[in-house]
């Protein structure tokens, strides 16, 4: 990786000290190289009829000529953009600078950092590479390095995790990578064997089977047949063989910086669980899995992508692991949850005994699901709003809603309440997410 110094740097502030920017890997060019190759066949996509006799018009020296032009126009494009991209690392920032034709540059401040993930396709393991992802609080997209050396990335992200926990400049280069104890591996034939009890995976492959079959019969037209049983194969690949490739070899660990998260068999992902984003614990259980005690923690994490913390786990394992992301929350037994007043059926039939709620001194958990149970952990501290909502048949059984808000945008609903614990349940939660935010932690890195 080369380094070009530059004489000054600004973006609001002056800087005492010089700045040095810095080019991605010599073979990012060729990560960007493919674009005219995109067009052309978006184009040809479009149009395909007339492309094939625009191109049967056209001699063979047209032909390679216009390859010839092709191929050159995408290396010039993939190397102008990768001469035009630089970044660096400053006392408060880290700046990138992009653009060929329209210039752009992101300023990430450091102390808004709240996860960097290093991700490594197939094709960037095969050349040494690696793509940095940034989260940062606040912003919709990920901003990313793409592509670094590996062992550039992996200074980098030390580097910028250090700075983020509040080291100096100085002390931040010789940090390293902050040490990880593990938690929890899943063993590749439990996820197999997990997908294989999960319903998704079983329905699509019917679906592909009896659909195409019964169009087959109804049009006799091979390309409508073609055209709904693929995209149905697609998506039955991808809720089985797909999440297999992408949760192949999961591994969670404990750093100062957060839970680290590795997996992925093609694909290689290190993630991480910015300490204090987490805003909801989803623990899911199919209805094959209960048998062997195996559940499922998602996340929803502000301002983050991440939100798978253990695909697969027997319930002990997965508690533990959860007990890294709430300290001081605990995981209610389904004996603790109240279910809803028998006269609930009339509004939501045989489903209403799939609901539940439990409030503890740390989480509002609320369950849902009969067939598969979902129950969502939510700490006091993370609610933002409560409010509740009652339909018209809802007010004739005397039962209502109580939903809560969280900072990941998202809602957990307490379904089917009696009426009166309802408006009792709504100023107690009020009250103690008040006291839940004056008593949480600072959203901080540990330093």
């Amino acid at each position: 990786m080369s380094g070009i110094p530059e004489a000054s740097a600004g973006s609001g502030t002056m800087e005492s000290v010089a700045v040095t920017e810095r080019r991605l890997h010599p073979v990012t060019p060729l990560r960007r190289a493919w674009a005219p190759f995109a067009v052309l066949v978006g184009w040809a996509v479009h149009d395909p009829n007339g492309t094939q006799q625009r191109l049967s018009a056209l001699t063979t020296t047209t032909l390679l000529l216009g390859s010839a032009a092709v191929l050159l126009g995408g290396a010039a494009y993939g190397f102008l953009s990768w001469w035009f991209t630089h970044f660096a690392v400053t006392d408060t920032e880290l700046r990138i600078r992009t653009g060929l034709f329209f210039r752009r540059t992101a300023h990430i401040r450091l102390d808004r950092l709240q996860a960097v993930d290093v991700t490594r396709p197939l094709l960037a393991r095969i050349a040494g590479v690696a793509k940095l992802k940034l989260d940062v609080v606040g912003a919709e997209q990920k901003d990313e390095l793409a592509y670094l050396g590996e062992r550039d990335a992996a200074e980098l992200r030390a580097e910028l995790l250090a700075r983020a926990a509040g080291f100096a400049p100085a002390e931040a280069r010789e940090v390293g990578e902050a040490p990880v104890r593990g938690l929890l591996h899943v063993q590749p034939r439990m996820l197999a064997f997990s997908l294989m009890l999960t319903g998704a995976p079983w329905a699509m492959l019917v679906a592909a089977t009896v659909v195409p079959t019964a169009l087959w019969f109804a049009t006799h037209n091979l390309w409508t047949v073609l055209a709904t049983g693929l995209p149905i194969l697609g998506g039955a690949f991808a809720s089985s063989g797909g999440r297999f490739i992408k949760e192949y070899d999961w591994t969670v660990g404990e750093s100062p910086d957060g839970l680290r998260i590795d997996h992925g068999l093609l694909d290689k992902a290190h993630e991480t669980v910015p300490p204090g984003r987490v805003q909801t614990v989803h623990i899911v259980q199919p209805l094959l899995w209960r048998r062997y005690g195996w559940v499922r923690v998602e996340l929803d994490v502000a301002g983050s992508a991440n939100s798978v913390l253990v695909p697969v786990a027997p319930r002990e394992l997965a508690e533990a692991v959860i007990a890294r992301v709430l300290p001081g929350a605990r995981v209610p037994e389904p004996a603790e949850l109240s279910r809803p007043p028998a006269r609930a059926a009339w509004c939501v039939p045989l489903w209403w005994k799939g609901y539940g709620l439990v409030v503890t001194d740390a989480v509002f958990a609320a369950r849902h699901g009969l067939l598969k149970r979902r129950l969502s952990l939510v700490p006091h501290a993370k609610v933002q709003s409560v409010r509740l909502s009652q339909g018209p048949w809802e007010r004739v059984k005397g039962v209502a809603d109580v939903r809560v808000d969280t900072g990941a945008n998202k809602t957990v609903t307490a379904r089917l309440r009696p009426a009166e614990e309802a408006a009792k349940l709504l100023h107690a939660q009020a009250d103690r997410s008040r006291t839940g935010r004056d008593e949480a932690r600072p959203d901080r890195w540990m330093a």
